[in-house]
């Protein structure tokens, strides 16, 4: 308790309430696999390379590429549909909101341990040195076109009264060009540098500007044009796609000197695509100069050498963890996906893409894995393309779990990267569900709660599905926990079924799994304040009414069971949930009750005859 020490008023703050929980997220997605660029652990890359969240996809087309397909292999040659990218889309608009993407990149091996990570790069001739593009990450869509324009001011010249000839406005480390009075042709706008025409402003202690040339320092006369050269970046990353980084300069001095813009660790954009890796020789005291010049005139401005990798593998979408003895050694894969709290619901859209069952299996595997070790995220599994019936059961009779939902068939859409001719018929892909049913999850969790099952829900953006489930079909898929994906006239294509891929009858619904998930973690999450207080009567009774008060809401919400709270949970933490060996040992023990509102799946109605004196 406060001490008191002298005599005097002593106003204190206390809470007559319980502390409140505040429900975690429920609609927050993970996706891990291949895309055609975007932040992944690499040799020399950036030093934070965790997931990104994107809200949109247009803004995971800026940092993770477009749906156009992957060239992979060791040479290039094997083309595989870019199944996250097209997961990403149909989970936004099936209306998704938050996803986090683990990029998963495997680079082709040119000789024992030794690995090309396909950034491409092009060289430029600085003088003697060499100054280099590359791209910020792996893949083919690194080889964008860099284009340096020149950009120039109008004429700077004045005379100071006891400086003399001084440019206007031009701070130290600026870059100038300083002409006779108007030549013939006097360059304009984009036209090419003359090495000899350009200076570096210098500026003493007084604000006195000096002139140094590549030949030494230039004294210009008062008839003399003096220019501001800046350079303009135009890279052009697709049709689709530029972008234009603008006012750059040449010294380090300046604000936006280029190698402080688009450098590797701290660029202005962290989407940027290209950075420059540029460390001028000491002896080089024309530096500012040379670098001008050698990027204007720069004859191969598009980068090369960038590619796809190879495809990567179950064990490679699973990733590895964080290195504890090296910081700079970043999780991968779904271990990525691992360390981001907040993360409800997992899919590994390349899964279902393997031409072999079992490497699908095997990676349904590691993503059941990851949902049961983390506890607080279910796993949306898709099965192999093109399941017959005696597939399906065959695939979903590998797994047991209450943290892992099964959808079958694929689903077909129109390729939104093809453009066909006038009267050829569009092309069509089929796509893992995972994406599709992930968006339904988030906005049923978004417009009704986590306590709705998210079936009976219609699927957006596709033409059909792979194959048609019928009821007959559905009569022996759903008993066995798979989840249909079904057409009705007049009603459209709806997902059909809401069980988990779990044995026991207790954890057969996936809302139920979903709605314990998120008391669980709500729960975990709200109560570390009581960890290290005395262990008593009044924990105990501040314990229940905190969690009481959480399940009321619920219950009133209409994600319990039961016409009165009595009906619909109990908390009991007291000396009935403890022994003394508990309290001896520090353990509170609070025991929580709900009872969920499960689906109604199967709604009967029961009808007969009757007639006005009949008794039922």
């Amino acid at each position: 308790m406060p001490e008191y020490l002298a005599p005097g008023v002593y106003v204190e703050e206390v809470s007559f309430r319980s502390k409140s929980i505040e429900g975690v997220p429920t609609s927050t997605t993970g996706f891990a696999g291949m895309t055609r660029y975007g932040p992944v652990q690499y040799a020399n890359g950036p030093k934070t390379t965790e997931p990104r969240l994107i809200t949109s996809f247009t803004e995971f087309e800026r940092v993770y590429g477009g749906l156009e397909s992957l060239k992979l292999g060791a040479s290039g040659a094997d083309e595989r549909y870019c199944y996250l990218a097209h997961a990403a889309r149909a989970f936004f608009d099936n209306g998704g909101k938050r996803l986090y993407v683990s990029r998963v990149f495997t680079p082709r091996e040119t000789a024992p341990d030794t690995f090309d990570y396909g950034v491409a790069n092009q060289a430029v001739a600085v003088g003697a040195a060499t100054a280099t593009w590359r791209a910020r990450w792996p893949g083919d869509m690194g080889e964008v076109l860099v284009q340096t324009n020149v950009v120039r001011s109008g004429n700077l010249t004045y005379s100071h009264p006891t400086f003399g000839v001084q440019a206007k406005r031009a701070k130290a480390g600026a870059v100038v060009e300083i002409l006779p009075p108007p030549p013939p042709a006097l360059p304009t706008g984009n036209d090419a540098l003359t090495a000899a025409n350009l200076a570096l402003v210098n500026v003493d202690a007084d604000g006195k500007q000096t002139f140094a040339g590549s030949g030494g320092p230039v004294v210009p006369n008062a008839t003399d044009i003096i220019r501001l050269i800046e350079l303009q970046v135009v890279v052009k990353v697709s049709p689709d796609r530029t972008d234009v980084y603008d006012e750059l300069a040449a010294d380090p001095r300046q604000k936006r000197y280029i190698g402080k813009i688009l450098q590797l660790d701290d660029p202005e954009d962290e989407n940027a695509v290209v950075w420059l890796d540029w460390t001028p020789p000491g002896a080089m005291t024309d530096a500012a100069l040379q670098l001008m010049v050698a990027l204007r005139g720069n004859p191969n401005p598009r980068l090369a050498n960038g590619h796809d990798g190879l495809e990567a593998r179950p064990d490679d979408l699973k990733g590895k963890p964080a290195d504890p003895d090296h910081a700079e050694v970043k999780a991968t894969g779904l271990e990525a996906l691992g360390e981001i709290e907040d993360i409800a619901i997992v899919a590994l859209p390349d899964a279902g893409g393997y031409s072999a069952v079992d490497d699908t299996a095997v990676s349904a595997q590691h993503l059941i894995s990851h949902a049961e070790n983390l506890r607080y995220r279910i796993a949306v599994v898709d099965a192999p393309q093109g399941s017959s019936m005696t597939e399906i059961r065959a695939f979903r009779g590998r797994f047991d779990s209450k943290y892992a939902a099964l959808y079958h068939p694929w689903i077909e859409i129109f390729d939104p990267t093809e453009r066909p001719s006038q009267g050829a018929p569009p092309k069509r892909l089929l796509l893992p569900p995972s994406g599709f049913v992930a968006g339904i999850y988030a906005r049923s969790d978004i417009e009704r709660g986590v306590h709705k099952a998210p079936a009976n829900e219609i699927v957006r953006g596709l033409t059909r599905f792979e194959a048609n489930i019928n009821k007959a079909r559905q009569d022996v898929l759903n008993p066995e926990g798979i989840n249909a994906l079904r057409f009705f006239e007049g009603r459209g294509n709806r997902v059909w079924g809401a069980r988990t891929m779990s044995s026991d009858p207790e954890w057969k619904y996936v809302n139920v799994r979903r709605l314990f998930i998120y008391l669980e973690h709500s729960i975990d999450k709200s109560t570390q304040w009581a960890v290290f207080e005395p262990n008593g009567p009044r924990l105990w009774a501040n314990i229940r009414q905190t969690i009481e008060d959480f399940l009321l809401v619920l219950w009133r919400d209409g994600a319990l069971l039961g016409d009165k709270p009595e009906q619909a949970y109990f908390v009991r933490c007291d000396r009935t949930t403890m022994t003394q060996n508990d309290l001896d040992n520090g353990r509170l023990i609070c025991l929580i009750g709900v009872a969920p509102v499960k689906p109604a799946e199967f709604v009967i109605f029961r009808i007969g005859q009757w007639t006005a004196d009949a008794k039922i």
